[in-house]
């Protein structure tokens, strides 16, 4: 599996069956997605940060709660907060789980709570974590610590936070990695990972914003 980020949510995910773009935004957030091909586009909610479909032509949509099979790919969505709040704020969010080459990928999305125990349970065994960290819209970084925590995954992706251009006023990263305690860590332009290259112990993982250009 290889893992690239674009700035922001969104992520190109490409496996030997079929390529997953989640949250593609589109320029009003100030950045500029370049034009992507993917089988499959995973939404978490309907934002101009987050729900630029047209970006990727021609894939299969995913964006609400439930269970997908599309080209090999199993995509599992389930419901909750961009909020503390139950919503009333921010509206619905929906985490994705994505099954593949025998590794589970959560993309948490907008997420604005620490998930509940009943959420908790209904998640499998987590391998590869996306979680936002960038606080104002979603959870910040005590609350991004308490989620993994939680799931206990091998590898954290942190997203969803300051980086040059972006219009959103998020938190830089660097208040995350010092909660965890993990201050030195180099970012990478790609993550590529199987099964057997997970490692022991839980592993920060920094990825560049490619091609997410200023506009």
């Amino acid at each position: 599996m290889e893992i690239v980020w674009f700035g922001h949510a969104c992520f190109r995910i490409r496996t030997r069956e079929a390529t997953v773009i989640t949250d593609p935004y589109d320029r009003r957030i100030g950045l500029s997605l370049p034009r992507q091909n993917a089988d499959i586009v995973t939404v978490s909610h309907r934002h101009p940060g987050h729900g630029n479909i047209e970006a990727v032509p021609g894939a299969k949509i995913v964006d609400g709660p439930g269970e997908y099979e599309i080209q090999g790919i199993f995509i599992t969505g389930i419901g909750t907060f961009h909020d503390n709040e139950g919503g009333k704020r921010h509206g619905r969010n929906t985490v994705f789980i994505i099954e593949a080459e025998d590794l589970t990928l959560c993309h948490l999305g907008d997420l604005g709570h620490v998930l509940t125990p009943n959420q908790v349970e209904a998640l499998p065994k987590i391998d590869i974590l996306l979680i936002p960290v960038g606080n104002h819209s979603t959870i910040g970084p005590a609350e991004a610590a308490e989620v993994i925590s939680l799931l206990e995954p091998a590898v954290i992706i942190p997203m969803h936070y300051r980086i040059p251009g972006l219009k959103t006023a998020l938190e830089p990263v660097e208040g995350f990695l010092q909660e965890v305690g993990r201050e030195s860590v180099e970012a990478r332009p790609r993550l590529s990972i199987s099964r057997r290259e997970l490692p022991e112990e839980p592993e920060i993982v920094l990825l560049e914003p490619r091609g997410a250009d200023r506009s």
